[in-house]
């Protein structure tokens, strides 16, 4: 397990080093506001096509863990091509390329970390995943650090450099995933979207997880336009991380290993009622207080009973490329198809506009009904 935390520590510090500074850093570039939106959206636009192409192609290649140090050590060689780039041209280049390679590194790291959690006693996939969580806000408090001693470029040699490390640590984890069995399955990507476990769990987690859309955009300017002081909305920010974190350390596998995934889920639906449904109402700080920390369970719990149902239903030959599927559909397409339109529900409605996120999660109930899974031996949590 330590070589797990070590290489999700590495990953997500490199995501959290970049993910605040990179939009600025392309405006020093000599990016215009509407050439950062070209990039950082096609960017978005080609994660969607490869996650499910790279978690292909390391289901296929039987070395999931080899395609894994191959794709990070690129994502560092690429990540230093923003340091001479200029213009838009050279810098849509490098950040599609950029954003191709770094796509399927989460899912295909789960898929290994899964299949280690169900054949390692002892090894707990929540610690691995806090561990990332931790890293990543580690990562943006250093960063934020550097660049304000060394400038906007020492991003680029931050990101690479953690990459490079965990490429050096990919190569060395077990290479096996969590599956239902190897047999002589053709890997069809058909086969998995034909499975109806698969798409109930990609629609509960789609509208569960998109629900945070609204959030993730727009709270921060709620609490500000109610009265909270920035240091109150740091507060409550940090408290909804460390929430996750907790649920990723501490209650997740319990939780899920007692009530199943699909119960898992609709707790997690619930949580999101009543986090959006409060939000909707009031930004009273007490209340906020009281309800931030729901984020355990409205991402992590969640999370944890989506790996947990990956690893119980979908064949071992597909593990990569389901990984791929739930991170860039399930959690990112529908988040930004969301993210739009929350703009305009926010302009128009304001605090109301959260009930559209409750909803959402109301919507999940009956979907989360129907997921059943294993409740006997360890699970991947």
């Amino acid at each position: 397990m330590p070589g797990f935390l070590f290489l999700y520590a590495l990953l997500f510090a490199a995501f959290g080093v970049a993910s605040p500074f990179l939009p600025a850093l392309l405006q020093q570039d000599g990016l215009t506001p509407g050439s950062i939106g070209v990039v950082l959206a096609a960017g978005t636009g080609i994660r969607l096509l490869a996650g499910p192409l790279g978690g292909r192609i390391a289901d296929r290649s039987g070395r999931p863990a080899a395609v894994l140090c191959g794709l990070t050590v690129a994502a560092a060689v690429i990540a230093l091509g923003y340091a001479p780039a200029r213009g838009l041209p050279l810098l849509l280049l490098v950040a599609v390329a950029h954003a191709a390679v770094l796509a399927p590194l989460n899912p295909i790291a789960d898929a290994l970390a899964l299949g280690s959690s169900r054949q390692k006693p002892g090894f707990e996939y929540g610690w691995v995943r806090a561990a990332g969580s931790a890293a990543f806000i580690l990562g943006t408090l250093g960063s934020g650090q550097c660049v304000g001693r060394a400038g906007l470029g020492v991003i680029v040699w931050l990101n690479a450099g953690l990459l490079a490390g965990a490429a050096c640590l990919a190569w060395r984890v077990p290479d096996r995933v969590a599956g239902v069995g190897t047999g002589s399955e053709t890997g069809s990507i058909r086969l998995l979207l034909a499975m109806p476990m698969f798409r109930r769990l990609m629609l509960a987690a789609s509208l569960i997880g998109g629900s945070h859309a609204l959030h993730d955009g727009f709270e921060v300017i709620r609490w500000r336009s109610a009265g909270l002081s920035d240091g109150q909305a740091s507060l409550l920010w940090s408290m909804s991380v460390a929430a996750e974190v907790g649920v990723f350390l501490f209650l997740g596998r319990r939780t899920v290993q007692r009530i199943g995934p699909g119960p898992a889920m609709m707790l997690s639906a619930t949580a999101g009622i009543v986090r959006w449904g409060v939000a909707a109402r009031t930004a009273w700080f007490p209340a906020m207080l009281l309800v931030e920390p729901l984020h355990g369970l409205t991402f992590a719990l969640l999370h944890l009973a989506c790996m947990d149902m990956i690893g119980r239903t979908v064949p071992a030959r597909l593990a990569a490329t389901a990984q791929a599927f739930y991170a860039t559909v399930a959690m990112g397409a529908v988040s930004t198809l969301v993210t739009l339109v929350s703009g305009t529900l926010y302009g128009r409605y304001g605090a109301a506009s959260f009930w559209s996120m409750a909803a959402m999660c109301a919507l999940a109930l009956p979907v989360a009904i129907g997921i059943r899974g294993e409740r006997a031996g360890r699970i991947a949590a």
